[in-house]
């Protein structure tokens, strides 16, 4: 199943990619439910209730020149996700996260739409606490 969200976003794209691709800020965004760590160069720990038994390593890049970040299961390679960051006018910038599953997470809770248009309202918020702390 492919699941993708964009949204407007009050910085320009340097602010904006910085903030989204900070794992120690990501717990702030992420969906409830999802804790990440880095664990070493290009791996993260996932850790959660919607993480798949409640634990998994997955890999993880950012290319800085191209405003992307990159992930994956290391042992589920139909697992992937992409986030990609655009400049806008006057200042803004556009964020786009795309996510691939072999099925929507089980559950009562939240669609995986819902999540990930819920992240990207908290990463809007993160974006403009930066802006609003600089400025």
């Amino acid at each position: 199943m492919e699941f993708e969200a964009a949204r407007r976003m009050p910085a320009d794209s340097a602010i904006v990619f910085q903030v989204a691709s900070d794992v120690s800020l990501m717990d702030r965004w992420l969906p409830r439910g999802l804790h990440v760590d880095e664990r070493g160069a290009g791996v993260l720990d996932a850790e959660g209730e919607l993480v798949p038994e409640g634990h998994h390593e997955g890999l993880f890049r950012v290319s800085k020149e191209q405003l992307r970040v990159e992930w994956g299961g290391r042992d589920d390679p139909e697992y992937a996700g992409w986030l990609q960051v655009a400049d806008s006018a006057s200042g803004t910038s556009e964020i786009t996260v795309h996510i691939s599953l072999p099925r929507e997470p089980d559950g009562e809770g939240p669609s995986m739409q819902q999540m990930l248009d819920w992240s990207l309202d908290r990463l809007s918020e993160e974006v403009t606490r930066r802006v609003s702390d600089a400025g």
